[in-house]
């Protein structure tokens, strides 16, 4: 067999949605040419399959995703009636609400500021006045002032703070699909796939179409969500099932109009918990995504209605679309020539908008990782597949952290969430580790880690997570420089309230306006 005969020459995607369409995008960025693509992407979308298209929220890294695609941050603005996203507010997460006065903690986007700013606070702050949060940056305030994260005049990508996205999730796939198709040749084939046809050698040879007969390609990407058509159905790779730690398996989802065109738009995720798992309430331009991820072995979907409904504050007349959720992730995601991005690959929980997260993360780690060799795949496979496990075990430590941190008792979801054997072992070791003294950046040593010192400092502290200091000394220097990083704070929040607009404000001037490229 010649060189040239094993060269890769062409994907084949199947399932659109913003799983496919991610992909799409970063495997055309990655092999586009002027004069068409090298390996040809062509993505299969079947006309009768809808799309889940719930996750409304994003991270920061979705930021650099859209700026990365050569897309234009007004025309997303407006295309996918998106709005900033500063932070999530955890509500109730950490006392029984009956008991405790609300309680309220940001896990924000900017990053910590000051040297040790975690010993600082813990040593000199009255937590009741001062958060981990608003000590360490001034998000937390321009946040809870409604305040949007950039200025009219700042280039697109850039802020004041920093900020993710929240997004009508069928409407960035249209967006995604048309950059995909114009920018990068994409090309776009809208049928049914009717049969996958496995060789002897475990590898798929080609796929059956209703209407446009075989479609053979070098690698198929299954992004047909949780009905796996190729990892699972045809190619027949185990799930991991992660139900034993992450005990929430189904969600309501409702969409919910403003009162008025001009009621205000918070700037952040509000995650309030519940007697079975939590509510998300996500504020687009136009209206909200609203609903509830709950356990099904802690609440029939009947107790879950009425808690959302209760809510909402609406009756019988609203009704709520119903998703049952797999957690969980692929035993291997790449197989033989078959990649699972999205849902066919894994899911857990959206706490931490993990969704769109792990989606935009694993298509580009695809298309960085691509072989140009077909030869050479299996060791591209193995070397992503170990990445991609990791980062599940990781992501599922994280938000693991979010209900082991709690001291809610109120009801038997919280506490069994809390039982030593729904614990992962990784998330133990740390926990034991930082009763007794501070998080590092050691220990976090992958690069390939999504949640990071950061992230676990917001959330730890948020939930009042306690770490003996003993009897470490303050250094006078030091603690001088802390509290001059207090003042300059609350003289840079001040700046900000003065020169920021209102959140829904400025949407509506990027509506009209958009934002300057430069």
């Amino acid at each position: 067999m010649s060189a040239s005969t094993n060269q890769i020459k062409s994907i084949i995607i199947v399932g659109g949605g913003t799983a496919g369409w991610l992909a799409a995008n970063h495997l055309g960025r990655k092999f586009s040419t002027a004069d068409g693509l090298p390996i040809k992407v062509t993505l299969v979308e079947s006309p009768t399959i809808p799309n889940i298209g719930v996750g409304e929220g994003t991270v920061p890294m979705m930021r650099e995703t859209l700026r990365y695609l050569g897309i234009d941050e007004g025309e997303f603005v407006t295309s996918c009636d998106a709005t900033f996203k500063q932070s999530i507010k955890f509500v109730d997460w950490v006392y029984d609400p009956s008991e405790v006065e609300k309680h309220e903690y940001h896990h924000l986007f900017d990053y910590p500021t000051g040297d040790n700013p975690a010993f600082y606070w813990g040593k000199v702050h009255d937590h009741k006045c001062k958060s981990f949060a608003e000590s360490v940056s001034i998000q937390a305030g321009v946040a809870d002032s409604g305040l949007a994260p950039k200025l009219i005049t700042q280039p697109q990508y850039q802020g004041i703070t920093s900020y993710a996205y929240h997004l009508d999730a069928t409407k960035f796939s249209e967006l995604l699909k048309k950059n995909a198709v114009e920018r990068f040749h994409v090309s776009h084939v809208v049928d049914d796939v009717v049969d996958v046809e496995v060789s002897v050698d475990g590898n798929i040879s080609q796929l059956s179409t209703m209407s446009n007969g075989k479609l053979v390609a070098d690698l198929y990407v299954d992004c047909t969500g949780f009905s796996a058509r190729l990892i699972e159905g045809a190619c027949k790779v185990p799930f991991v099932d992660k139900s034993d730690v992450l005990f929430v398996d189904s969600a309501l989802a409702v969409q919910v109009p403003y009162e008025s065109a001009d009621s205000p738009i918070p700037c952040y995720t509000i995650s309030s918990a519940q007697k079975a798992g939590w509510i998300w309430d996500i504020g687009l331009s136009q209206r909200r995504g609203v609903g509830y991820v709950y356990s099904s072995r802690y609440s029939t979907r009947g107790e879950a209605e009425c808690e959302l409904r209760k809510y909402l504050g609406v009756g019988e007349e609203v009704s709520f679309r119903h998703i049952p959720m797999k957690i969980g992730y692929r035993q291997r995601a790449w197989h033989k020539n078959c990649v699972a991005i999205g849902l066919s690959a894994g899911f857990v929980e959206p706490l931490e908008a993990t969704g769109l997260l792990v989606f935009d993360v694993t298509s580009r780690m695809l298309a960085e990782c691509m072989p140009s060799k077909l030869e050479v795949m299996s060791i591209s496979a193995k070397q992503f597949n170990n990445k991609i496990a990791n980062t599940w075990e990781r992501v599922i430590d994280f938000i693991k952290l979010h209900y082991v941190a709690s001291k809610r008792s109120d009801t038997a979801f919280w506490r069994d969430n809390r039982e030593e054997s729904s614990i992962p072992d990784s998330l133990k070791e740390r926990l034991e580790l930082w009763n007794h003294q501070l998080p590092n950046r050691y220990d976090f040593t992958s690069t390939l880690d999504i949640f990071n010192l950061e992230n676990y400092l917001y959330v730890l502290y948020g939930m009042d997570f306690k770490t003996d200091l003993g009897n470490e000394p303050v250094s006078e220097a030091g603690l001088q420089m802390y509290q001059k990083h207090q003042i300059n704070l609350e003289s840079m929040l001040e700046q900000g309230k003065e020169a920021l607009l209102p959140h829904r404000e400025l949407i509506d001037k990027i509506n009209q306006f958009g934002i300057q490229k430069v």
